[in-house]
């Protein structure tokens, strides 16, 4: 596995447990709100299905880092958490917002990439 490919698996592994926080944890503050452009009304409304989204990325992240904690034998676990995430990246951004490509499909299809080469 190259050292490349591995840092790319971090980082995406970060970012989702990012996402985890912001969503269960800072979804109805001012940062929540501002990274997600909500307004306080719809923010406490949609807190409960916000964790429940958070927690799933905590998920995604935890396959990517006990793929990186297997070693050489974790390879198909990580293609397999990054197809997931390739997959939840390419959907959110054609649904809810076109950053999602950058912020989580685009992370995800390189690593796969690195993975894959």
């Amino acid at each position: 596995m190259s050292l490349a490919a591995n840092a790319v698996v971090v980082l995406v592994a970060l970012l989702h447990l990012w996402f985890l926080v912001l969503e269960m944890f800072l979804w109805n503050t001012p940062t929540g709100r501002r990274a997600f452009g909500l307004d306080p009304a719809f923010a406490a409304q949609s807190k409960v299905l916000a964790a429940n989204q958070g927690l799933y990325n905590g998920f995604l992240a935890a396959g990517l880092l006990w793929g990186l904690w297997l070693g050489g034998d974790g390879r198909p676990v990580k293609l397999f958490f990054l197809g997931c995430v390739l997959v939840a990246g390419l959907f959110g951004g054609f649904t809810a917002s076109r950053k999602i490509l950058a912020l989580q499909a685009a992370p995800a299809a390189l690593a796969l990439l690195l993975l894959l080469a």
